[in-house]
C-alpha cells in the first residue's frame, strides 16, 4: 500500500497530531477500481491496518491519528483491526455519512468505544442538518478560505463547546499568522510551515554557523575523526548526546570521551550521527515538524536509491533529503543557504534547478509527502517500482526517525 502522515499544528506551531491518508492499490494497474474502491475490502480500514502494523509510537509519537472513514468502511469491526488505545484515533468523516438514525447510532456507539470523531468538507448550509452527528464530533475541518471564522466561531461556541476547530488549505505564513491574530481555530493544516525562504537579509546565528561547519568537516571525503571529535567537543549539547548514544549501543558504558566514542562508531557512522544530530540543532528555533521532515527525507531518499537504481549514491540521496530544508533551518534562500555547506553538483541541481540525476527522487518523495497518489501510481508504473517496497521503504523512515528521537 502507499501511506503518509500529514500534520495538524496548534497556534504555537506544535504538532498536535497527523492525518494517515493511503492508498491500497494502484489504480492505474486497475483504473475500474477507482471508481469502486470505496466499497471494497470495505470491512478493512486502511489506516487501522497500518496504526496496527507499526504502532502509534512509531508513526505519531503517541498523537492523535486521523483515519479516514466512509459511509462503509464505518460500519466494520474496528475494535478486531487495531490494539491501539482507541482514544489516540480519531475516526475522519464526511457528509457522505448522513444525518439518519443508522449513521447517528453507529456513531453513537463508537463514541461510547473510545473513539474520538472528526467532521470534514462540510458546508455552511449543511450545518443545521447534521446538527445530530455535530454534537459527537470532537474536531470539524474547516477550509477557512470559505468560512468567517468569528462568526463561525460564536456558532460554535455556543452550539457545541467542546469542539475543535481545525483551519485547513492553510498553505503560507501570511495565511496562518492572520488566522492566529483573529483568533477561533485550534488546529490549522496546510504548507504554511515549510514554506521556502525567498528573502532574508539576517546573518546566521553564530551557533548556527558553527553546526554548519560540522557539517562541512563531514561531508569531506577524507575528514579525519579526531578533527570531527574536536569539535563536538566544543559543544556540551552535542557532546553529552553522543556519549549518551555510544554508551546505549555498547554491552559496557565505559566510553568517557568524544574521541573513542568516534573511533567506536568509525567514520560512516559518525557523518550520520552527526548530520542527524546537527540537523536537530539547526531547527531547534523552528518549527518541530521541519526537523521530522528533513530526517523523514534523508532516510526515505537513501532507502528509494536501489529502486530508482542509484544504489552507490545512497549516502548523497541522504543529504539531499536532509538539506531539502536547510533554506527554512537557516532563514535563506535556498542557493544562498546551500552555498554554506558542502553538498555535491547533483544535491544543488536537484533542489535548486529542480533537474538532474537526484531530482526524480526528490520530486517523488514531496509526490508522497502530499498523498498525490495517481502522481505516485503514475511514477510506479513508468519505473516498475513494486508498491510494497516504496511502502516499506517509508515505514523504515518512520521506524529509523523514531529511534534517533529515543536516543537523548
Amino acid at each position: 500500500m502507499l501511506a503518509t502522515l500529514i500534520p495538524l499544528f496548534d497556534e504555537k506551531m506544535e504538532v498536535c497530531s497527523y492525518s494517515i491518508f493511503a492508498q491500497k492499490e494502484n489504480y492505474l494497474l486497475r483504473p475500474t477500481m477507482q471508481s469502486t474502491s470505496r466499497y471494497d475490502n470495505a470491512g478493512n480500514v486502511v489506516g487501522l491496518e497500518i496504526i496496527d502494523s507499526v504502532g502509534t509510537e512509531a508513526l505519531s509519537g503517541n498523537k492523535e491519528l486521523f483515519i479516514e472513514m466512509n459511509e462503509v468502511s464505518i460500519y466494520a469491526d474496528l475494535g478486531s483491526q487495531c490494539n491501539a488505545d482507541h482514544n489516540h484515533i480519531v475516526l475522519l468523516i464526511g457528509p457522505s455519512i448522513k444525518p439518519q438514525e443508522e449513521y447517528i447510532e453507529r456513531l453513537k456507539a463508537l463514541k461510547e468505544d473510545g473513539y474520538k470523531l472528526a467532521m470534514r468538507k462540510l458546508l455552511v448550509a449543511q450545518f443545521e442538518e447534521y446538527k445530530e452527528i455535530l454534537k459527537l464530533c470532537d474536531y470539524i475541518l474547516l477550509n477557512h478560505q470559505k468560512i468567517d471564522i468569528s462568526k463561525a466561531r460564536i456558532y460554535f461556541n455556543k452550539m457545541y463547546p467542546e469542539m475543535k476547530l481545525c483551519a485547513v488549505n492553510v498553505n503560507s505564513q501570511l495565511e496562518y499568522d492572520r488566522l492566529k491574530e483573529i483568533g477561533g481555530y485550534d488546529l490549522y493544516e496546510g504548507e504554511f510551515f515549510r514554506i521556502p525562504v525567498v528573502k532574508n537579509d539576517q546573518d546566521v546565528a553564530p551557533l548556527k554557523a558553527n553546526y554548519i561547519n560540522l557539517l562541512n568537516v563531514v561531508n569531506n571525503s577524507n575528514f579525519e575523526l579526531t578533527e570531527a571529535a574536536d569539535i563536538i567537543s566544543q559543544d556540551p549539547a552535542l557532546m553529552i548526546s553522543m556519549l549518551e548514544m555510544v554508551n546505549k549501543m555498547t554491552v559496557s558504558s565505559g566510553i568517557t570521551s568524544v574521541r573513542q566514542a568516534a573511533a567506536l562508531l568509525g567514520q560512516k557512522e559518525l557523518k550520520k550521527w552527526i548530520t542527524t544530530a546537527v540537523t536537530k540543532e539547526l531547527c531547534a528555533d523552528k518549527p518541530s515538524e521541519i526537523a521530522r521532515m528533513s530526517m523523514m527525507r534523508a532516510k526515505f531518499a537513501e532507502n528509494l536509491a536501489t529502486s530508482f537504481e542509484m544504489p552507490l549514491q545512497a549516502s548523497e540521496l541522504f543529504l539531499m533529503g536532509l538539506f531539502s530544508n536547510i533554506d527554512v533551518m537557516l532563514g535563506k534562500p535556498m542557493e544562498e543557504a546551500l552555498g554554506m555547506v558542502v553538498v555535491s553538483d547533483n544535491i544543488k541541481e536537484a533542489l535548486l534547478d529542480k533537474t538532474g540525476k537526484f531530482y526524480p527522487v526528490m520530486d517523488f518523495i514531496r509526490q508522497y509527502e502530499n498523498a498525490n497518489w495517481q502522481e505516485i501510481s503514475r511514477q510506479l508504473l513508468l519505473l516498475d517500482i513494486d508498491m510494497n517496497v516504496i511502502y516499506e521503504a517509508y515505514l523504515n523512515s518512520l521506524s529509523w526517525y523514531r529511534d534517533l528521537l529515543s536516543i537523548k
